[in-house]
Order: C-alpha cells, then structure tokens, then sequence
C-alpha cells in the first residue's frame, strides 16, 4: 500500500544573487514517519526549512507541506503545522496553561475544545500539576515539553523541532524523547527533527537525511547510512602533531578504508578495529606523529555524517542558529 506524504519537495532550489544555498533538492516525508535532519553550518539546512515552514520563497521548484503548495498557499499551510524552535519562546510572566490558551486563540478554537486540548497536552507533557504556575518558575526541561505541547494546541499534522533538547540535562532529554515517542505512537504525528545530537537522531528518527553545499547527499534509515560507510571501526588517535605526509601513508595500509583528519585527531575508517590498531599506530609513530590517545568506536551517525560533510557536527554546536531566527539569508540581503 503506497504510503501519503506529509512533505514532497521536487527540484527546490534557492537562490541570494549568485549564492545558491539550496540546490535541487527532492526528497519527501512520509505520514506518520519521524524524520531527520541533519547538516554542516552553511549547508542549506535553515533555508530549506524556512522554505518549508513558508518563511521564505523558493526561487525555482516546489514543496507541499501537509496540505497545500508553500509558495501559493502559505497562510493554508501555517494552519496545518506546528513550529517548536530552538530559541526559548513561552511567555515567563504567564502560566503555563496561559501561554497555551493564547496559542490556542491565536487559531481561532473554540472555547471548549481548547480548553479539552490543553488539558490532554499538559497531561501527556506531565505538567498538569504546574498548570497554573508561572513559567518563570520551570525548570529548562518544564519549559520544553511545555513549548512542544503549546506547538500542538492547534492539532497540527505536521510538527517542525529545531535542537528540541538542546541544553538540557540527559534525563530531562530522555524524558522529551519518552514524550516524543508517545506523541507518535498515539496521535500518528509526522516529526521533522533537525538536531546535532546522534544519538537524538538514532533513538527517534526512521529515516535521516543530511544536506551539504546545498545538496541532500545522502538519505535512509540509521542502519542503512551506518552500512553504507566502508569498515566496521573507526579509530581516532588524538596526536600532539600532523605530520604531512601521515594521511598518504595511512591509507596504503591494507586494513584502511578511508581517513580524515580534524584539528589534533586522525579518524581512521577500518576493519577489525582492535586487531590492527596496533599496526596503525606504529605507522602513525613513522611518520613522525606523537600520539596522545587512541580510541575505537562501533560505526555510528556520527562517523556517517563525518563521512559525507568532512566534519563532525559537533563544531557546529556554538554556530547554531534557530531556523526561526538568524541563518539563512545571508547578511547583504537582510534577514
């Protein structure tokens, strides 16, 4: 049985002046499926999310969201989505069930259903007992689940997440994915999850995509991407020095599929991690490097997305912007 859309986005590129920040891109999301997102700083992520979200035209091709064409049909559109972004955005001097209810009026729903849907949300979030209390008093964690559930007042079909555990502490994200899965299993919910936590993507998403220099360079599920990258280790040795010449003689060992190098480490994609560390390592040494520390690791996103963009997405931690605000027009074309 073929499965409906939630999103379908056919050659949609994105133009400021001569920059082309999104390129061609198609790919789409299914109903009920908990898609990621994932890309470098300045990869095109934020625009083609802005363009989703109908904050920005296309320059050429297309996108349905939900319902309706985002270029034709935007206002249709915004009623049929939910937006939680990465910035903090629940008024402090407001109950939490306050700042729901405005939310909820903002759509124009009826007294009755409204206060019924905000009932349900803040019980499913576990914040009926702090309802009435002042945001201003929640814990960072509260505050989430407290902006995730105002995202959904309005019975949205599709939701937008933007870094939704971005600064908690791991019980407070553990909790937002336990909340996050319920939502999905209970109210058939399309997710489009954008986040630089690997293991966020993992637990949560079916399918994951990843954009560079304004291309989807890859797409599947978690154990498909993680198979596709050759070897089934990879090493890091962190050194005090990068000799010249250390990648060219590294990737002539038989056992070595692919290598990179970031900052002070050398990431060595391998088979049989353990059982040719050993061998690495003393070719490391020959040519000159000194070696801090060695560590193994099982294939994982992190090394997927390694393997595409050329970096790991955790440089990008302290360059990232809500897709709501700041990146994704450049600076001389205003924001």
């Amino acid at each position: 049985m073929q499965e409906n859309k939630a999103i379908e986005v056919s050659g949609l590129t994105k133009k400021f002046g001569a920059l082309t920040a999104v390129d061609n891109v198609s790919f789409d999301v299914s109903e009920g499926e908990f898609f990621g997102f994932l890309g470098p700083n300045g990869a095109g992520k934020t625009t083609l999310i802005r363009i989703l979200t109908t904050l920005l035209k296309p320059t050429s091709g297309g996108a349905v969201v939900a319902c309706c064409d985002v270029a034709k049909f935007p206002e249709r559109v915004r009623r049929e989505i939910g937006v939680v972004p990465q910035a903090m955005t629940s008024d402090l001097d407001l109950t939490g069930y306050e700042n729901m209810d405005i939310y909820g009026r903002f759509y124009g729903m009826p007294s009755r259903e409204r206060k019924e849907r905000i009932a349900y949300l803040l019980e499913l979030v576990g914040l009926t007992q702090r309802a009435n209390d002042l945001v201003a008093a929640y814990s960072g964690g509260m505050r989430r689940r407290l902006e995730i559930a105002r995202g959904l007042v309005h019975r949205p079909k599709l939701l937008f997440l933007d870094e939704p555990t971005i600064g908690l502490d791991p019980q407070s994200r553990q909790n937002i994915w336990g909340f996050l899965k319920k939502l999905m299993e209970g109210d058939r919910m399309t997710i489009f999850l954008t986040t630089h936590y690997m293991e966020e993507a993992e637990e949560l998403c079916r399918r994951i995509a990843i954009i560079d220099s304004g291309k989807i360079v890859v797409i599947g599920s978690p154990d498909e991407l993680k198979s596709r990258i050759p070897g089934n280790d990879s090493i890091v040795l962190t050194v005090d020095n990068i000799p010249q010449d250390i990648i060219a003689r590294i990737d002539k060992l038989s056992f070595v599929h692919k290598s990179s190098v970031e900052e002070n480490k050398i990431r060595v994609f391998v088979e049989s991690g353990a059982n040719n560390l050993p061998g690495l390592i003393d070719e490391a040494r020959l040519s000159g490097a000194k070696i801090l520390s060695a560590s193994i690791h099982e294939q994982s996103l992190e090394d997927v997305f390694i393997h595409y963009t050329g970096k790991s997405i955790r440089e990008e931690e302290v360059k990232k912007v809500s897709f709501l605000v700041g990146a994704g027009i450049p600076r001389k074309w205003g924001r």
